[in-house]
């Protein structure tokens, strides 16, 4: 079955497109660069097409069966996701996966949570047998803090006392690829969650486990966050995570204990630690 993959050279899919081929399957990748496809693994069929671009949908999808689609953290994100929706039902494919958000509910008040409501919808109304993946907050958004944690001793992304069940992103993998080559999956909604439900403080005493001296939690100054944000980040982008944080603040993001071994029974083993991630990201 060939499975083209919307997002195949960001960081869940780039993983899925690792996971297909290991396991034979058929896999186009849509980039909107030409060049990005140098990043792709041999045996990979590419694709130049863009959301953005509905006009290039069709022939992105030509042919193809099976759809993994990520919508990207942007302004028109609603949009894009329903063009591509949209064009994978009129090209026929017939499975449809689509990452959104755990506990997608208890935010939708938060921009990038509220986009992808009307995208689960469409992907439920659209008379392709689909699957739902909702992953927590992802161990490897922790690379984009390795540099503060290592010069300047602190953690800074904010993270609640009441924990945050944050995923490896190769169990998000593994689970996606498991969806779209085994039977069973049609009509599920998986929460991709962490075994651990992760505070800011817990986070920054592994690190400081891991590296051998203290490493600070900073996280719970939310405007000194958005002050360091704003540097590097559009403003839209900027107040978007911030209402995230100020949720996690707040009330967390916890999984169930029935997530957890529902996720545990799809991988066949329980999820990856953090601790075990941590190690290995300083040891690389």
């Amino acid at each position: 079955m060939k499975t083209l993959i919307i997002g195949g050279t960001g960081t869940v899919g780039s993983l899925v497109v690792k996971e297909l081929l290991q396991r034979g399957a058929g896999v186009r990748v849509m980039t909107r660069s030409a060049e990005k496809a140098a990043s792709l693994p041999e045996g990979v069929e590419v694709v130049v097409g863009d959301m953005a671009a509905p006009e290039t949908l069709p022939a992105a999808m030509a042919g193809a069966e099976a759809l993994f689609l990520v919508t990207p953290v942007a302004p028109d994100e609603i949009n894009q996701g329903l063009a591509a929706v949209e064009a994978a039902r009129l090209a026929g494919i017939r499975y449809l996966v689509y990452l959104s958000i755990h506990k997608l509910e208890t935010g939708a008040h938060i921009p990038h949570f509220a986009t992808k409501f009307p995208i689960e919808y469409a992907v439920k109304n659209s008379g392709i047998e689909w699957t739902l993946i909702r992953p927590n907050n992802f161990f490897q958004n922790d690379y984009w803090f390795k540099d503060v944690i290592t010069q300047y001793g602190v953690y800074p992304q904010p993270l609640s006392e009441l924990g945050v069940s944050r995923v490896d992103v190769r169990d998000i993998a593994e689970a996606v690829a498991f969806s779209l080559t085994t039977p069973g999956h049609a009509g599920q909604t998986y929460a991709l969650v962490g075994a651990d439900a992760m505070t800011g403080e817990r986070t920054a005493e592994i690190y400081s486990e891991v590296l051998g001296r203290p490493i600070q939690y900073t996280g719970g100054d939310l405007e000194a966050w958005a002050a360091a944000a704003a540097r590097t980040m559009p403003p839209w982008l900027v107040l978007d995570l911030k209402m995230m944080y100020d949720h996690f603040l707040r009330h967390g993001l916890r999984a169930t204990q029935a997530e957890v071994s529902t996720l545990a029974g799809l991988l066949g083993r329980a999820p990856r630690s953090f601790e075990d991630f941590a190690r290995e990201m300083f040891a690389a």
